[in-house]
């Protein structure tokens, strides 16, 4: 949990928030969820949406911007997920969404903290079309976040936003509002009747969970143990994407990065490994 001097330090300014959307069942969220290397919460979130709350202890113990770990973490739990994660955050300054699926560029929209529209337009309507919401009534919710609204701020930006997710099922456990920090949505997802803790519990654990995570995935036909034809290529472009990522998120401290490129680089590497290894027909 975050420290007391992090909380100390914050005193007066809104602390940073975030959730995690994934359009899954809990029990295909877990696997991937564990190699994010982070202590979170777990709980049903809807028909066939699951909510991952983290402690936030790279926001509030390390200074990095909540909006850069959520999108390091959105799209390491993307790659090769048959579904998409939507990351919400928020900070004493900014509010927004971000959402990664699969290998594609991530999209996402920020608000200012008094609401002020601050994305591309073409973003919304890539982010409606990616859900499979719908064009017309969907959109024009959509559309209506991003005109300046000057009794809108940044949190009624996002309690819009979760307005429309409702009708593609999307219904947060209660408490899990915007604009709470990360001890109150921990404390609020506590109480739900089917939460569930994923900790971080070392290595084994975690190449059994990314065993799980990448059969389970669109990726399974592709693996080496399946016998694609395939399989090789994928590992390699997966180690070539994951390497300059790791990289990056190294030079610039960034565990959501970090997380990205690690879980490519061990997608990849898995692959190599077991090319080089299978028994000979």
């Amino acid at each position: 949990m975050p420290t007391e001097e992090s909380r100390t330090a914050r005193r007066g300014r809104p602390a940073p928030g975030a959730l995690l959307l994934c359009r899954a069942e809990p029990e295909s969220v877990a696997p991937a969820a564990r190699l994010l290397r982070e202590d979170m919460l777990l709980a049903p979130a809807g028909a066939e949406w699951s909510v991952l709350v983290p402690e936030g202890r790279p926001w509030l113990d390390g200074g990095e911007p909540v909006d850069r770990v959520l999108t390091g973490w959105a799209t390491a739990l993307a790659v090769g997920a048959p579904w998409p994660v939507l990351a919400l955050w928020w900070d004493a300054d900014r509010a927004g969404y971000t959402l990664a699926s699969g290998f594609r560029r991530p999209v996402g929209y920020v608000w200012l903290a008094n609401g002020t529209p601050a994305g591309e337009d073409e973003a919304i309507r890539t982010f409606a079309g990616r859900l499979g919401l719908d064009p017309v009534l969907d959109v024009q919710s959509l559309d209506a976040l991003t005109r300046p609204d000057s009794a809108a701020d940044a949190r009624a930006r996002m309690r819009g936003l979760l307005a429309v997710l409702t009708r593609a099922g999307v219904v947060l456990p209660a408490g899990l509002v915007p604009g709470e920090d990360a001890d109150g949505l921990q404390s609020a997802a506590l109480g739900q009747p089917h939460i569930r803790l994923l900790e971080w519990s070392g290595r084994r654990d975690a190449l059994r969970a990314e065993l799980d995570a990448v059969e389970g995935s669109r990726l399974g036909p592709w693996l080496p143990w399946v016998g694609g034809a395939r399989a090789p290529t994928l590992a390699l472009a997966q180690v070539a994407a994951g390497l300059p990522l790791t990289i990056w998120g190294l030079r610039r401290h960034s565990g959501g990065w970090i997380a990205a490129g690690a879980v490519l680089l061990v997608h990849g590497a898995l692959g190599l490994a077991y090319d080089v290894v299978r028994p000979l027909d």
